[in-house]
């Protein structure tokens, strides 16, 4: 008796091929970003505004911005040195150019590498995927920061329309 390869190995070759696309979309496509998971980052971060997925800016960004929370967007974000270091080591860690490569790799193309911009809006990739938003959906959305107006899933890493 032989056993039927052909089969099998169609059989294991579906299978591997539905896996990867069962993976991509558990991730939102392309346009998923890890939301936070720490809840003391969550907590803090989101108490203001969205709390970005760390993946969305380089380290050498988030240690910027964690270092003048005082002076945060024009807002006093100051918080104890403990939960500032929490934060940080948080943000650092799954950073686009760290521990968040594989999903924010992509925000940080034209970047240079020695810039360490604090607003995600005016990275160039951000700027090409919104170049045509008409004026009056900004001005709905009260500011280019409010991605909750227009990517309602947000808050789970899913920007896709």
């Amino acid at each position: 008796m032989t056993i039927p390869y052909r089969p099998i190995a169609f059989g294991l070759f579906a299978l591997a091929f539905a896996a990867l696309l069962f993976e991509r979309a558990q991730a939102g496509g392309s346009h998923f970003f890890p939301p936070v998971s720490d809840p003391v980052v969550r907590e803090e971060c989101g108490s203001c505004h969205l709390a970005y997925a760390p993946s969305m800016l380089p380290a050498r960004s988030w240690q910027r911005m964690a270092g003048d929370l005082k002076n945060h967007f024009g807002d006093d974000a100051s918080v104890d040195t403990a939960t500032t270091a929490r934060i940080t080591d948080y943000l650092v860690a799954n950073a686009a150019d760290t521990g968040g490569r594989r999903h924010g790799g992509k925000l940080l193309r034209g970047v240079p590498a020695a810039d360490a911009p604090l607003r995600i809006t005016e990275l160039p990739r951000w700027v090409k995927e919104h170049r045509e938003v008409p004026a009056r959906d900004w001005k709905e959305a009260r500011s280019k920061a409010n991605c909750l107006a227009c990517h309602r899933g947000a808050e789970r890493g899913d920007y896709d329309d």
